[in-house]
């Protein structure tokens, strides 16, 4: 058994600490298959409820997928910091946060990003920063279009600068504010040409 049962009152939350416990460790690699709802079960010594309680919470929080069907089960995922989208855009939609909030946060992490990608510069950037502002002139057709180009210059950006958690929250804030800016319908863009100014100092 790779679980132990539990005796705690709190149990679908310590069955969810010790399967994400699991994975973490490399027990459970990405994209394995966790035993079955009647395995895992007889495992912990609790009833299924308690363990489908617990699967959803790492679905929910992006340890793994379910899929449904003849073939389906609890998927480990391969985790990332897009699971901070939701996240963001959850809070915001329960007003915890705010949309100004998140566009501060970006402007303290952001120059940093600028920084330390100005110290990687390299001939294949340049001309991915420079396709990237081409893309910006083009019109588009939607809001989701327009906020997709847009955002083209901050990823290569963050994935030029050499710090994985740096590339991460300009991944989850960009897209949480783009998702927000989509669904409120928001006229929330950069002026045309905004970029350039940045592009030109890191280059």
């Amino acid at each position: 058994n790779l679980f132990l049962p539990i005796k705690q009152s709190r149990i679908s939350e310590e069955v969810t600490e010790q399967i994400k416990s699991s994975i973490i460790r490399g027990q459970f690699k990405t994209g394995d298959k966790l035993p079955s709802e009647r395995e895992l079960s007889e495992q912990f010594h609790v009833s299924r409820a308690v363990i489908r309680e617990a699967l959803w919470i790492l679905a929910k929080t992006g340890f793994i997928v379910i899929r449904p069907g003849a073939s389906g089960g609890a998927y480990v995922t391969d985790m990332s910091f897009k699971n901070l989208v939701s996240v963001f855009v959850d809070l915001f939609l329960s007003e915890k946060i705010s949309l100004r909030e998140l566009t501060q946060a970006r402007l303290l992490f952001e120059p940093e990003i600028a920084r330390l990608a100005a110290k990687n510069i390299t001939p294949e950037y340049e001309a991915r920063l420079r396709e990237a502002l081409e893309l910006e002139k083009i019109p588009s057709s939607s809001i989701e279009e327009s906020k997709n180009r847009i955002q083209r210059v901050h990823l290569i950006l963050a994935e030029m600068c050499g710090n994985s958690f740096y590339e991460g929250l300009a991944l989850a804030a960009t897209e949480a504010i783009k998702s927000i800016v989509v669904f409120l319908q928001m006229d929330f863009l950069h002026p045309q040409g905004s970029h350039q100014t940045i592009v030109d100092a890191v280059i």
